[in-house]
């Protein structure tokens, strides 16, 4: 009897995996057929789309730099749309990023600011203080005792078509607006190759080419300042990059530039007591660099070195006394930064850069109404050292100093009189608190030994300024990411 059950048992079990089978089998045929419908009804519409889609068609007549050959060259674009001669490009797509930044400040100083704007770097630079903004250039940031109004950038930014992006930046002080920076870059030249082309801020050394807000103190070190001015390299131009098949980062890079830098360049002619002295012809300064990273473990090692070579011409007139220079002017820069990382907020950078600038020509001086010039040789050299740490995802810290160690220039005048061969020092130490990766508040304090009041005459003396700076950055919008 329990035989006769165990093979009825395995019969029934036989006949039930059939119809499973069966059943399993008719639905996968159902889907099959599905799919291939949908095959062919996809092929259809594809086949029709380009007589239902919103977009307009570009032809080669309706584009004319867009050749028929060139366009299928670029299999896909930087957001990763396919262009060919079928499905066309729509300008639309590429709305632009906008963002506004402003900064404003509280600074308070040991001195009036009627003897800040006397106080200066004999040889270097007039006071950093004064106001000296007249509509062509930016005034140095917390200038003024009391509350200040920095600045307020608008950026715009986008992809102009597959070959090309498009970037502005709109520069707002209180009395002026300027235009910082409007230029082009290509996105489809061959790997590692970039160009760049309108008015930019140069890639010369580490701080130049970085927006005020980026940088870890409230003001500019004093290389920059004395060798670049408040504006730095900040020119009309043309740029050639190009990023080597290395296994590390390597880039290196050339610039043509108009030369209108008014601080350590320039080749406008200017009038020194009725008699005029020659500029040059535009553009007039290069600019060449080479740039390095690579890791170390949890630390990123960024060195480079730059040089700017360009002519120069620069006058000026006060109190009766009128000098001129026309040469031409050579900047070296060397930079080196180490970024080590404990996680992913906290971080230990340390960062440097030196700088030396070497100007070759004929000075002009007005003596007793009369003018005057000779052969003169300028050497300065000075350098800047930061390190700044990241507590957590708020809190950073950070202290610096900075000097212009050596001003060998000869004061043009009959007497023989230098200017003060003392180095030009400040110690700064600063804490920002960041409540969002749009605002922050950050605290400074500056001990500044490198001013002087009085003249090559009367003599020299040296002026200790004590500096609290109370910033508040703020920004809002979609804006490129900020170099590290």
């Amino acid at each position: 009897m329990k035989k006769i059950l165990l093979v009825s048992a395995f019969c029934s079990s036989l006949l039930l995996a059939s119809s499973e089978v069966d059943e399993l089998k008719m639905q996968l045929q159902k889907q099959s057929n599905m799919i291939e419908a949908l095959t062919q009804r996809l092929d259809e519409m594809q086949d029709t789309s380009h007589l239902t889609q919103n977009t307009p068609v570009y032809t080669e007549e309706d584009v004319p730099d867009f050749s028929a050959e060139s366009i299928p060259s670029f299999e896909e674009n930087t957001l990763g749309a396919t262009v060919n001669s079928t499905s066309s490009f729509a300008q639309p797509q590429f709305v632009p990023n906008i963002s506004l930044v402003i900064d404003t400040s509280l600074a308070l100083r040991n001195k009036s600011q009627d003897e800040l704007n006397h106080l200066g770097m004999p040889g270097i630079m007039e006071s950093p203080f004064a106001s000296g903004d007249d509509g062509h250039g930016h005034s140095a940031a917390s200038g003024q005792n009391g509350f200040n109004f920095n600045y307020a950038e608008l950026v715009f930014s986008s992809n102009v078509d597959p070959f090309f992006s498009l970037d502005a930046t709109f520069h707002f002080s209180e009395d002026s607006v300027e235009i910082e920076e409007a230029y082009f870059t290509t996105t489809a030249l061959t790997d590692g190759v970039r160009i760049k082309g309108g008015k930019f801020l140069s890639d010369f050394g580490r701080l130049n080419q970085q927006h005020q807000h980026t940088w870890n103190f409230s003001d500019a070190p004093l290389i920059y300042a004395g060798f670049l001015g408040n504006d730095r390299l900040n020119e009309v131009g043309v740029q050639l990059q190009y990023t080597l098949p290395t296994d590390t980062y390597l880039m290196v890079g050339v610039e043509a530039l108009q030369g209108s830098n008014e601080t350590s360049f320039g080749n406008q002619s200017v009038e020194l007591n009725g008699q005029e002295v020659t500029g040059s012809s535009a553009p007039s300064m290069v600019v060449a660099y080479v740039k390095n990273s690579f890791d170390i473990g949890n630390t990123t090692v960024l060195p480079g070195a730059s040089y700017v070579y360009g002519n120069s011409i620069s006058s000026d007139e006060h109190d009766g006394h009128a000098l001129a220079f026309s040469g031409h002017t050579g900047i070296y820069n060397l930079e080196l930064t180490l970024k080590h990382y404990f996680d992913s907020y906290s971080f230990l950078a340390w960062q440097s850069e030196w700088m030396r600038r070497e100007q070759d020509g004929a000075a002009y001086e007005v003596h007793l109404g009369v003018t005057e010039s000779e052969d003169q040789k300028i050497r300065q050299e000075g350098v800047y050292s930061q390190v700044v740490y990241g507590v957590d995802q708020n809190w950073r810290t950070g202290v610096r100093y900075d000097s212009i160690y050596k001003n060998d220039v000869a004061f043009v005048n009959d007497d023989g009189d230098t200017f003060p061969s003392t180095p030009y020092s400040r110690y700064s130490v600063m804490a920002e608190y960041h409540f969002s990766e749009f605002s922050r508040l950050r605290l400074q304090y500056n001990l500044n030994k490198g001013l002087y009041s009085g003249d090559a005459h009367d003599g020299f003396t040296q002026e200790d300024v004590h500096e609290l700076l109370l910033s508040f950055n703020f920004a809002i919008g979609a804006h490129n990411a900020h170099d590290f």
